[in-house]
């Protein structure tokens, strides 16, 4: 993990140099001038916590949380966004909006020249469409459903607060689910009564001194820990540190089950067991197979705590309706892992104590519910469950996962005892033992108004193009038939759906549906190219806010570091301003009496009684601003954490929250539910597009499109990190030594990757790091279409979702997928420019 040279110095340096390219402008040339440098002003991002160094009022660069020992690279180019060439600066209005409105051509979308407008103007127009839209259609009539990983603070969340500001103007339509997670959080806690994407596993230091044998199936957990839903603080490099060298003492088997070997295979040099694409089940099922039939699997683990095991073994030995046996010998052909090598695994994992690392990658694909749901009884079969080292999860790579962490007062306490603040010598010397958490602004402001009764229903969050389409349509989803709403206006605020959603000209088409498409954000990305009304916002860097730890190990003062650029305004000054259209009750309902300021020691000031009533000490917020961190002591109970421990002790007082309180590899809700997509036992369902479909003959290599390792999502891709990695301009696409060969495709080219949904540009690395017939390309590279506005055009950057369809997964969870069939040939002609990352012109400027 740590290289030979000391990675502080490292993101000292890099800053630095960081600075140096995108700010060489503001370097004063008077070395006196440096002594006005303003340094340490204490902030954090998804990337991590940070001090920010400060130059005539700039933002120049940053220093690492002293207490983060393993910083990632991704935090040194906040900087360079600060001050990119893409910066949204005053508010704009497309011009044919401007002239007509919600009445204005709506296929000039994303074509059509910008005009500076004054705020006044902007929110003007934006309050007048949601009055008018809640008149003439009603309250779900307007879409709230922003989305994305873009701001760690606990008051300027702009999803929490635009949901705020619509439910008090008249209610609106929100999402449930996520991209990341839509077909996990849905089917598991039919199995375990639990969200198992989130689910805390099993602590590192028990793996460190237990586990004999883990698989990282789909997961890489090297590459996804650089980031959190909350802060980072990079614990989990410790621990894999020390998992490495446990290894080479014990001999520790690692296993890679994944069409790429990652990053995380190549650190623990894991056996790479490559799989073809969104073929896991049948794998699985013929590991479980050989299981059984060779009395490797543990029968009184699945009697006593699990349920349906008997529906389950009459499928997995043909007995059901498709009279197929899972041998692995039928694995074997789905999956394209050698029938030896599944019997091998089979032989591998109940003969030594293994733990089960799942990721979110394999349920990001048509049936996407089945994997973890089939991990889940693998992991029963094994009979591993709860004891320390064994079983499964599928959270190791997210957020810290595994890592010992201070319990929450909140709840989800690792154990009561954790609360009391008297352990360890930290404690001895004042310091904090257990963490209070920490809350942030709601959705529903706690203010009685007219709002009071307002609707907010919601739709899954991967369906809004086809609700676009289909106003009225009826879907089964997650056991309830769900009626789409007519969606007449969209306002989102801190994300970037054309990257998150699939398929992007089919989408391009439906948001021309809209009437009215408002937009807050900070930089110009394709979705707001696709608005009629732009609102631009600072960063976290050019406001004040409160954060947390994702690990809630320390609470985190967001402290300003520059001023806002241009005329960006925090997203909650936008609300309050955008309210005065409607009436001082409306201002003083979203508000409650208190200024940022005031919101802030607010949820500060929650921690703090919450500590104090649980003995734990914490400084006064002066105290702690002037700061800019409070730590909060992980107890040794932590350490010791074995998931399922106590439902193994005693499943009867320790059941789950389950109908039969046991693991449920039968449901029974779920058989209910009549789904011919989705039964009521983990199963084997052939994949829209896979190697083994009718529609390889057309397009024979089969995309997998894993998250980015220098950015998050398509966060930070407008800087310079994106050259670390990009080929020819271009996003890259890996592709297997034989297929590329085949091709006449050599390293660096650029390469035109198509389907009948679309066509993108990508520049090839040719490796062996790929299984032949798959092909990798990470999501999250900006849509940069060489006709703009216009679906079927030529995408010069990489955007892969272009390429992927938007079909649910099934109608129990109606998630996203991440996987498509393609076909790659050389890009003939001259190599396109580059546009997505600057300025479009706008008039009046």
């Amino acid at each position: 993990m740590k290289s030979n040279m000391d990675r502080r110095t490292f993101l000292k340096t890099s800053s630095i140099a960081a600075a140096a390219v995108a700010q060489a402008q503001a370097i004063p040339l008077v070395g006196e001038s440096l002594l006005n440098d303003k340094k340490g002003s204490f902030s954090a991002s998804h990337f991590g916590a940070f001090t920010a160094n400060v130059r005539n009022s700039r933002f120049e660069g940053v220093n690492a949380f002293q207490e983060d020992d393993y910083p990632s690279s991704l935090v040194n180019a906040l900087p360079a966004r600060t001050y990119a060439e893409d910066r949204i600066l005053y508010p704009c209005v497309r011009e044919g909006y401007l002239k007509d409105g919600y009445k204005s051509d709506k296929s000039k979308r994303g074509k059509d020249k910008f005009v500076r407008v004054s705020w006044d103007k902007a929110l003007e127009l934006v309050a007048n469409e949601i009055k008018r839209t809640h008149k003439e259609y009603g309250d779900d009539a307007i879409y709230g459903g922003s989305y994305g990983w873009y701001c760690v603070g606990s008051l300027n969340n702009p999803q929490a607060l635009l949901g705020r500001m619509l439910h008090i103007t008249g209610g609106y339509t929100s999402r449930t689910c996520t991209y990341s997670t839509h077909a996990i959080r849905q089917i598991t806690p039919y199995i375990t009564g639990t969200d198992e994407s989130t689910a805390k596993p099993t602590a590192y230091p028990v793996l460190v001194k237990n586990s004999e044998c883990i698989v990282f199936w789909g997961a890489d957990v090297v590459n996804t820990n650089q980031i959190a839903w909350g802060v980072p603080d990079h614990k989990t490099y410790k621990y894999l540190k020390e998992l490495k060298a446990e290894a080479k003492k014990r001999g520790i088997k690692f296993y890679i089950i994944d069409p790429v070997y990652n990053n995380t295979g190549i650190y623990f040099g894991a056996e790479h067991i490559k799989i073809n694409p969104t073929t896991d089940v049948a794998l699985m099922l013929g590991i479980a197979h050989y299981l059984y039939t060779n009395k490797l699997h543990d029968e009184k683990f699945l009697r006593k705590y699990t349920y349906g095991f008997k529906q389950f073994k009459e499928y997995l030995l043909g007995n059901t309706e498709d009279k197929v046996e899972k041998t692995p010998k039928w694995a074997s052909k789905i999956c394209g892992v050698d029938e030896d090598v599944i019997e091998m695994l089979a032989k591998e994992f109940s003969s030594k104590r293994t733990m089960l690392m799942g990721g979110w990658a394999t349920q990001r694909a048509h049936h996407g519910e089945q994997p973890n749901w089939m991990l889940i009884t693998l992991a029963s079969m094994l009979g591993q469950i709860g004891l320390p080292g064994g079983g499964y999860s599928c959270s190791y790579h997210y957020s810290g996962g595994g890592v010992p962490m201070p319990a929450a007062a909140t709840g989800n306490a690792q154990s009561e005892k954790s609360l009391n603040g008297s352990t360890g010598p930290k404690a001895e010397k004042g310091a904090l033992s257990a963490s209070p958490g920490l809350s942030g602004m709601g959705r529903k402001t706690k203010i009685d108004g007219p709002w009071k009764n307002n609707k907010v229903p919601v739709i899954p969050v991967s369906r809004i193009v086809e609700c676009l389409e289909n106003p009225g349509k009826e879907i089964n989803f997650d056991g309830n038939v769900i009626k789409y709403p007519d969606i007449r206006m969209a306002y989102w605020a801190g994300g970037n759906p054309f990257h998150h959603h699939q398929d992007r000209n089919r989408m391009i088409k439906a948001y021309r549906k809209l009437e009215t498409f408002v937009v807050q954000d900070a930089f110009w990305t394709a979705t707001a190219r696709m608005a009629d009304i732009i609102l631009p916002t600072t960063l976290e860097q050019e406001r004040d806010d409160i954060t947390k730890s994702h690990s809630n190990s320390y609470i985190f003062a967001m402290k300003q570091a520059s001023k806002p650029y241009g005329e960006a305004k925090d997203d909650y000054d936008i609300f309050v301003e955008l309210l005065k259209h409607f009436s001082d009750e409306h201002v003083h309902g979203y508000t409650e009496g208190r200024s940022k300021m005031d919101w802030i020691k607010y949820f500060y000031n929650q921690s703090f009684e919450k500590a104090k009533k649980s003995n734990v000490k914490m400084p006064t917020f002066e105290e702690f601003w002037e700061k800019g961190y409070c730590e909060f002591e992980t107890p040794e109970v932590a350490k010791k954490f074995v998931r399922f421990e106590d439902f193994r002790k005693n499943p009867i007082v320790n059941r789950l929250g389950t109908p039969s309180g046991k693991i449920e590899i039968f449901s029974k809700k779920i058989a209910s539910y009549n789904y011919d997509n989705c039964k009521g036992h983990p199963m084997w369902f052939e994949p829209m597009e896979w190697v083994g479909a009718e529609k390889a003959d057309k397009y024979p290599l089969n995309l997998v499109s894993p998250h980015p390792k220098y950015r998050l999502h398509s966060q930070l891709n407008n800087t310079w990190l994106r050259h670390l990695e990009e080929v020819n301009g271009r996003e890259p696409i890996w592709i297997n030594t034989n297929d590329a060969k085949k091709r006449d495709i050599k390293n660096g080219d650029v390469v035109r990757i198509f389907n009948d949904r679309g066509q993108i540009l990508g520049g090839a690395v040719v490796t062996d790091y790929i299984k032949e017939g798959a092909v990798r390309m990470q999501e999250g590279a900006w849509y940069d279409p060489s006709e703009a506005g216009e679906p079927g055009t030529l995408c010069r950057h990489g955007d892969v979702n272009v390429l992927i369809p938007d079909v649910g997964t099934s109608n129990l969870a109606q998630g996203n997928q991440a996987t498509a069939l393609v076909e790659i040939e050389k890009f003939k002609g001259e190599v396109p420019e580059i546009g997505i990352f600057k300025s479009p012109v706008i008039k009046g400027a």
